[in-house]
């Protein structure tokens, strides 16, 4: 499967690669929390609003098959250059576009390339390390994205209030430089007409042609654990959507204490990332790690129950760490078994699906959250949407 064997695993490449993908996810949160707020404070309406969010998702989900495909075709470092590139003058447009038509267009072209990006940074991770490292690294990866997501709407938040709309564009077109830069310093490199170049020969000889020959619908497993994933983050995305009115309407809490809240989910992303990062070593059998995965995606269904409970908004911040502590610990156990049983050269294509996948469940929720909101309070629905995803775990199980 091409893990690094013999010798040492490359670690300053995870840096280099984890360290981009931290710093490009902050520009990617800080530009579409950016141009939401100056949207909003310019009276576009909502449906300008829906449009930059729909821009930011739609190219992730349709772009999928090809932006795999280049990911295992096209040298790593000629996509991260050329991309990181092509995002950065995007941003920098972005900076001084007006028209919102003309914004969601350019939204939709710097979603393109972080649909480039995605993949190609996925795959290369299991390249770098050795098998019984890839935990960790992919614990770093996990990290460093979950702190863009953390830092990107702090930022943008600071930058707006004090500067306006066109500075923090233009620090989100600075970010990502630090692509090209990973780009031209990565010595592991996949993609291409050679085969990936990694710290040491490969684990296991991958058979010739068995790349090509890669298809999600031929792993039964793999198959299952995308379904299911994708199905309970339907089910349940629809919180993310429902729980600002939750939390600020019916619990009456203030925006900081919302802020606090929403905050809690990611920090637990972080700890469960470390945590089953360790545990994920004793496993050896696939199966079984997606049957534990499935237990951590249970977890967060329950924990999103349980906060229809709570008196105050402040008693949500402790079940939201728990809930994000399955939910960080469920997102390593898929990345390994994605790496273990995917071929070294079809592996853009399955982070590409995987992705596809997350990306288009998470779409079909706040769908679901925003029509359903018209016609009931957010505490029914917060129990319809964690009972839906314990009854889509049931029918995979």
């Amino acid at each position: 499967m091409s893990f690094t064997s013999g010798g040492s695993s490359r670690w300053t490449d995870v840096g280099l690669a984890t360290a981009a993908r931290g710093i490009a996810t902050c520009g990617d949160f800080l530009a579409a929390t950016t141009l939401t707020l100056t949207l909003q404070s310019a009276g576009a309406g909502g449906t300008a609003v829906a449009g930059v969010l729909l821009a930011a998702s739609l190219p992730l989900v349709l772009l999928a098959p090809l932006t795999g495909r280049l990911a295992d075709r096209v040298d790593s470092r000629t996509l991260l250059v050329g991309a990181g590139l092509a995002q950065s003058a995007i941003c920098l447009a972005l900076a001084y576009a007006a028209h919102p038509l003309l914004v969601v267009s350019l939204v939709a072209l710097l979603a393109s390339g972080l649909a480039v990006t995605q993949p190609v940074l996925s795959a290369l991770i299991p390249t770098m390390v050795r098998a019984a490292d890839l935990p960790r690294a992919t614990a770093l990866n996990q990290t460093a994205g979950t702190l863009g997501v953390l830092a990107g709407p702090a930022v943008a938040g600071f930058l707006v209030g004090w500067f306006g709309s066109r500075v923090p564009l233009l620090v989100g077109a600075a970010s990502y430089l630090a692509l090209v830069l990973a780009g031209l310093l990565i010595r592991t490199r996949r993609g291409g007409a050679r085969p990936a170049t990694s710290a040491a020969s490969s684990d296991t000889a991958t058979p010739a042609g068995a790349g090509a020959n890669w298809r999600l619908r031929h792993d039964p497993l793999l198959l299952a654990m995308v379904a299911t994933l994708a199905g309970v983050i339907a089910a349940v995305g629809a919180i993310n959507v429902i729980e600002v009115f939750y939390i600020r309407e019916t619990l009456g809490a203030s925006a900081s204490v919302y802020g606090l809240v929403t905050g809690a989910w990611p920090v637990g992303v972080l700890c469960g990332a470390w945590i089953f990062a360790r545990l994920a070593r004793r496993f050896t059998d696939d199966a079984a790690l997606v049957q534990a995965g499935l237990l951590l995606l249970a977890g967060c269904c329950l924990m999103v129950l349980v906060s229809v409970v709570v008196p105050v908004a402040l008693l949500l911040v402790p079940i939201w760490l728990l809930g994000g502590v399955c939910n960080g610990g469920d997102n390593v156990f898929n990345n390994l078994v994605l790496a273990r049983r995917v071929p070294e050269a079809a592996r853009g294509r399955a982070f590409a699906a995987l992705g596809a996948a997350v990306q288009g469940a998470a779409m079909v929720g706040y769908l679901i959250g925003g029509l359903l909101l018209e016609v009931s309070e957010p505490r029914p629905l917060i129990v319809a949407c964690g009972t839906a995803g314990l009854l889509v775990l049931l029918a995979f199980a």
